[in-house]
């Protein structure tokens, strides 16, 4: 082959191999200008004017609490500031007067009879009480009248209205040496206008003195919702002399406690107070292990409705303590029986209850001198 032939395909050669070099070189140069541009834009990205990042913490996952599944829930429930009135666990003494006069009373002979119950009676059908002290009350009485065959018990005081407790306290005083009376409560400041109490006499000797066999409802009357009110124990606090006849409906959980710690109801309000909603609440069980959450919510005086907070999907119930607030008792574990209030409103109550507005003339004929609160 001639030399100058190889020479012109060996440069032909040359020249493609150059070539493709060339094009190899600028496509890598033109990826790496958009690699870096890539990168150099991917670094320089603000973050928005509107994403603040100081408060962000890092998570530890595995230190991370699992939520209580027991852990009670509050929510706002709005009640009437005057509402503080009312309740099963008002404070009825000389320094605090009840407000009332709609009360939802039932006759207990009427009821007596209604149930069938023949192991008590009352005075006469004129005896009343609140409807929701009616059952525990006869609950009680039945289950002491099955056990010790015993239905000589008779209602001897229950519901009084203003004027006849006014005539009682008139009475004792006249009869008192100092012109006072430790026995009968002026009117206005005594339990029994509010419904929520009652008197034991017995048909025998008409004179209860919560002894003998009798001494198993004073010892289990906490059981019920009752507590005996007046004991000589308390004298001083209650400056009402001992009544061992003299029974106050407060509710199961506060009677258990009150009888547990031996307290009586004016030591067990200023216990509560202690225990506000937002410091630590008063918890316990009975002696059949249901537990109990109890706490203060003061009310707001200067407006027509208290805030108080309740706990969602649980149990409660709320009361006035007739001084300054609310108590409200929870159920712990329990589901709300009724989806109802609690508290009943002033301007919620209707002209039904109106012919419940005579007293109890508490007198027999027996003769009996027995004195009451």
């Amino acid at each position: 082959m001639p030399k100058n032939k190889i020479s012109k395909e060996k440069s032909i050669r040359h020249a493609k191999t150059m070539t493709e070099i060339v094009i190899s070189l600028v496509l890598l140069g033109a990826g790496g200008f958009f690699v870096r541009n890539a990168m150099k834009e991917a670094s320089t990205v603000q973050s928005s004017p509107y994403f603040d990042d100081k408060d962000i913490a890092v998570t530890d996952v595995e230190n991370t609490s699992v939520p209580d599944p027991n852990q009670i829930i509050y929510e706002s429930r709005s009640v009437d500031t005057k509402d503080k009135f009312r309740g099963d666990l008002i404070l009825v003494n000389e320094d605090h007067e009840y407000f009332g006069g709609d009360e939802d009373l039932v006759s207990i002979i009427e009821m007596n009879s209604e149930n069938e119950r023949t192991c008590f009676t009352a005075v006469d059908s004129t005896y009343t009480i609140l409807r929701q002290v009616y059952e525990p009350m006869a609950q009680m009485i039945q289950d002491f009248s099955d056990q010790y065959n015993n239905d000589r018990l008779i209602i001897y005081g229950s519901y009084r209205t203003k004027e006849f407790q006014q005539q009682l306290y008139d009475d004792d005083v006249a009869q008192s040496e100092d012109g006072t009376s430790t026995k009968v409560a002026k009117a206005g400041f005594s339990e029994h206008e509010s419904g929520l109490a009652f008197d034991f006499t017995e048909a025998d000797n008409y004179d209860y003195d919560g002894t003998g066999d009798y001494a198993w409802i004073n010892a289990n009357c906490y059981k019920y919702g009752f507590i005996v009110r007046y004991t000589k124990s308390k004298e001083k606090i209650t400056k009402i002399q001992d009544e061992p006849w003299h029974f106050r409906y407060v509710g199961i959980p506060h009677a258990y406690y009150m009888d547990s710690n031996d307290l009586c109801l004016e030591e067990y309000i200023d216990l509560i107070r202690k225990h506000p909603y937002d410091g630590e609440h008063l918890e316990f069980k009975d002696d059949k292990d249901t537990e109990y959450e109890v706490y203060f919510v003061a009310s707001d005086d200067g407006a027509e409705k208290t805030t108080v907070p309740v706990p969602n999907g649980v149990r409660y119930e709320i009361s006035g303590n007739n001084v300054d607030g609310f108590i409200v008792t929870v159920y712990k574990n329990q589901k709300p029986l009724v989806e109802e209030a609690p508290t009943k409103s002033f301007e919620d109550t209707s002209e039904e209850n109106t012919e419940n507005t005579t007293g109890n003339e508490e007198t027999t004929d027996d003769g009996s001198d027995e004195t009451e609160e």
